[in-house]
C-alpha cells in the first residue's frame, strides 16, 4: 500500500523525529520516510522494532536511526530532538485507554506530560513542523458531549488545549489529529485493534468474534501515517485541530467482505457499537494539508490480509492467541 500515499523527499530539509515509532501508526511512518529516502529518526521506550519490521526489510530499517528514551523524561526528550537535527516531529507516543485506565497516573505522565515535552522541545529548538495524534476518543471529553468519556480521551483533550497555548504564547505551530479506527499490519493493541486482528484470524483460519458491531471508522494505517507526514512537510502557521476518519462501514459489512476476501474466514462480530462517532469528515484536513492519498476498504482489507499471508508463511507473525 506503500504507492497509494504520495510522500516528497523534496518536501523534508531534515529528518523526521517519529516519537513511539514501534507502533503501528508509527511503523508506517517510518515505512514511508525510508522507502521515499527521507532521513528517519525514531524515538521509543525500547529497541523493540518487531512492528516496522513487518513493513521493512532488515536493510531498511537499518536506514532508520533508533534513539532510546522515556517521552516523560523533559531532559531526554529535549536531547533527541536536538541531537536528531530534525525539521520536523510526529508525536505518537501515548499510552492507549485500556492502559490509562489500568494506570492513570502512568497515562497522564506518559500521554500529557509527554506531549508538553515535545511541545517543549520543539520551541527550544525553533522547530516549526509538529504533527501529534489527538484521538476521536477526545470528543468524549468536550463539555456536555453524548460521546463515551474515558481518561485516555480526557488527555488528548488535553493535549489538544495544550497545542493552542503552545501556539498563543510562544508561536509553535502544530497540527493535531484525530484518528478514528485504524486498521493495517501492525495493528495489534488497543480497545478498537479487533477488526485488524479479525483480519489476521481469518488468515490464518481461526475463529474470531470482532467484541463491537454498528457503524465504524476503517482508516488504513499507511493513510493516517501518509497524513501526518503532510502536515509537517511545510512550516505550521497555527495549531489546528481535524478529525480524521476514512471510509465509514458497519462491521457487519465489513466482515461480508472480509469473508469474500478470504473464502471460509470464521469472523464475526457482538456486543454494543463503539461509544464514538465513526462518519466524521476528512474533507477538513484534506483542504488544509491536501493529498496525502486514499484506500478503499477492498483496497486496505485485500493488501492487509495479502501481507498477513506472506509473513505467517515465513514466520514473521503468529496467528492471534
Amino acid at each position: 500500500m506503500i504507492e497509494h500515499f504520495p510522500v516528497h523527499a523534496s518536501d523534508y530539509p531534515g529528518a523526521v523525529l517519529v516519537t513511539g515509532a514501534g507502533g503501528c501508526i508509527g511503523s508506517w511512518v517510518l515505512a514511508l520516510l525510508v522507502r521515499n529516502g527521507i532521513p528517519a529518526v525514531a524515538f521509543d521506550l525500547t529497541e523493540d522494532r518487531r512492528r516496522p519490521g513487518l513493513l521493512l526489510d532488515a536493510e531498511e530499517l537499518a536506514r532508520v536511526r533508533w534513539l532510546i528514551g522515556d517521552v516523560s523524561d523533559t531532559q531526554r526528550v529535549l536531547e533527541a530532538v536536538r541531537t536528531s537535527d530534525a525539521c520536523a516531529i510526529v508525536h505518537l507516543a501515548g499510552l492507549q485507554v485500556p492502559f490509562c485506565k489500568a494506570d492513570p497516573v502512568a497515562g497522564a505522565r506518559v500521554n500529557v506530560v509527554g506531549t508538553v515535552n515535545i511541545f517543549e522541545a520543539a520551541r527550544a529548538q525553533g522547530i516549526r513542523r509538529v504533527a501529534y495524534a489527538s484521538s476521536i476518543g477526545a470528543l468524549g471529553a468536550f463539555p456536555d458531549s453524548p460521546w463515551g468519556a474515558t481518561l485516555y480521551g480526557a488527555y488528548k483533550y488535553c493535549n489538544e488545549q495544550t497545542a493552542k497555548v503552545y501556539w498563543r504564547d510562544w508561536q509553535v505551530p502544530s497540527v493535531g489529529f484525530r484518528p478514528g479506527v485504524v486498521y493495517g499490519v501492525g495493528r495489534d493493541q488497543g480497545q478498537t485493534s479487533k477488526t485488524t486482528v479479525a483480519m489476521l484470524a481469518a488468515v490464518a483460519g481461526q475463529p474470531y468474534d470482532i467484541p463491537f458491531r454498528g457503524p465504524v471508522s476503517w482508516l488504513h494505517a499507511g493513510e493516517v501515517a501518509s497524513a501526518f507526514l503532510k502536515a509537517v512537510s511545510r512550516d505550521g502557521d497555527d495549531a489546528p485541530v481535524f478529525d480524521i476518519n476514512g471510509p465509514c462501514l458497519s462491521v457487519e459489512e465489513g466482515v461480508a467482505l472480509l469473508r469474500q476476501l478470504v473464502p471460509g474466514a470464521q469472523v464475526g462480530c457482538s456486543g454494543a457499537p463503539l461509544p464514538y462517532p465513526m462518519d466524521l469528515s476528512d474533507e477538513p484536513l484534506r483542504a488544509h494539508v491536501g493529498d496525502y492519498g486514499q484506500a478503499t476498504v477492498e483496497q486496505g482489507m485485500r493488501a492487509t490480509t495479502d501481507a498477513f499471508r506472506g509473513l505467517l508463511a515465513r514466520g514473521a507473525l503468529e496467528p492471534p492467541r
